[in-house]
């Protein structure tokens, strides 16, 4: 019994007891940013970073997250991430989920990008159901352990029993609103891929990290605890989305985000092996849309995208996965 209980404890170990305050708002992401943002350099002295860039497919998923369609994620994010009562938020429907499903089914898309969604969790079925082969299901969370008497979770078996392929963990939302910390985020990454699920890895800074030179420190930090739980990084892609860039319209210039990856991938190359660094992708998000998004593909390092509300427009989504050709252009 005891053995049981202290099974459990470490289990919700990286939970806090309290619901977690969100250690930002939307008012204080834009305090001091200005409508053409221009970020400080994440270095804090200039140094050279030498890492390969990933071998691997281009790699582009579309995280729904709570919403259905365009207009809800919007209206989520600008009501501090849907802490606040919002009466406009009714369009999260099966009609709308059929929509979405029916224009990415239409959609051409190229043949050398891995493409992924990620809907709500009462939608996975019926879009698994109706969807096309050429783009796998995620999911956006997953338990720690084995399913149980946990009010809320979703197992990884039940996520696997519907026909998801990945799992979205870490995801600054999770970390910031619902109080995950970097061991348990890494748990769970450990606990999916035992289980043959794949994991899509976030990591990202806040603006006042940035602003005070820790966007290195603060991905590092992230990245270690993910290092510390797994072994074979064989089903891992790297996500990096600075929080200040998800669903605020600003986004990384293409060198900003190339400078972090290139970083990471060092940092990897260093703590892990030379074969996961260069193997591993390692995508970009925040506020990626079919704008900016041919850009960014060019950077060397920038391995594809997680997609937020540009993901919630079939057309524009098929735009972002066909952003490869501009990586093409520059190999």
């Amino acid at each position: 019994m005891a053995s049981a209980a202290s099974s459990l404890a470490s289990q919700f170990s990286g939970l806090r007891r309290e619901a977690a305050k969100p250690s930002f708002s939307t008012a204080h992401l834009f305090h001091g940013v200005q409508s053409q943002l221009r970020l400080p350099s994440a270095r804090r002295p200039i140094r050279s970073v030498v890492a390969m860039a990933g071998t691997g497919k281009f790699f582009v998923g579309g995280n729904w997250k709570c919403a259905c369609n365009h207009d809800d994620y919007y209206l989520g994010i600008y009501n501090d991430f849907c802490l606040k009562p919002v009466q406009i938020l009714q369009n999260g429907t099966k009609d709308s989920i059929r929509k979405l499903v029916a224009d990415l089914n239409d959609s051409k898309l190229e043949n050398d990008v891995d493409v992924i969604v990620s809907p709500p969790y009462v939608y996975i079925d019926v879009v698994k159901q109706s969807l096309t082969e050429r783009i796998e299901i995620s999911a956006q969370n997953s338990w720690v352990g084995k399913g149980g008497a946990f009010t809320g979770e979703i197992s990884v078996e039940q996520l696997k029993d519907i026909g998801c392929k990945w799992v979205i963990l870490g995801h600054s939302e999770r970390r910031h609103i619902i109080g995950e910390d970097d061991q348990f985020i890494g748990k769970k990454a450990a606990y999916a891929l035992s289980q043959n699920l794949k994991v899509i890895a976030c990591i990202g800074e806040k603006l006042e990290e940035r602003e005070a030179g820790r966007t290195f420190d603060v991905c590092f930090e992230q990245m270690k605890a993910f290092a510390d739980s797994i072994s074979n990084w064989k089903d891992v892609v790297i996500a990096y989305e600075p929080v200040w860039a998800i669903g605020t319209g600003k986004v990384a210039t293409p060198e900003q985000a190339q400078e972090v990856h290139v970083a990471v991938r060092d940092w990897v190359k260093k703590n892990v092996s030379p074969e996961v660094a260069s193997s591993t992708r390692i995508i970009y998000g925040g506020s990626v849309n079919g704008g900016n998004c041919s850009e960014l593909a060019k950077q060397e390092d920038i391995d594809g995208f997680l997609v937020g509300g540009a993901s919630l427009k079939g057309p524009e989504f098929a735009t972002i996965v066909n952003s490869v050709t501009a990586k093409k252009v520059t190999a």
